[in-house]
């Protein structure tokens, strides 16, 4: 069953929600497949995405229109970013920047951090 779109295209992707940020952002370099997507995720977040969970991210993206399965090289199943895609990750991002300079700017006025 296909997630329920929100606004920024995401949908009702519950726990999957950062996962499928990762994903979407290791997909706006270009064209994966999984092995590629796990390896470039764990490379710039530092988060090792189980074979469980990145297949489900995927098939509710691809359900969503925000990414596409491109023809089959070898055993590999590539996949890329759709424009919506692009539209949702750039939407979500510029949500969570927001979020998080709100944060910081309240945590710089309430504590005094390194």
């Amino acid at each position: 069953m296909a997630a329920s779109k929100t606004a920024d295209g995401f949908g009702d992707f519950g726990k999957y929600a950062g996962p499928a940020t990762l994903v979407l952002a290791s997909l706006a370099e270009g064209p994966k497949h999984g092995y590629a997507l796990t390896k470039d995720v764990e490379d710039f977040a530092g988060v090792r995405l189980a074979p469980g969970t990145l297949y489900e991210v995927l098939s509710r993206l691809e359900a969503n229109g925000l990414i596409a399965a491109l023809p089959a090289e070898d055993r590999r199943k590539p996949y890329e970013l759709t424009a919506a895609g692009a539209t949702a990750l750039h939407e979500h991002l510029d949500r969570q920047r927001q979020v998080a300079n709100v944060g910081l700017r309240r945590l710089r006025a309430t504590w005094t951090l390194a």
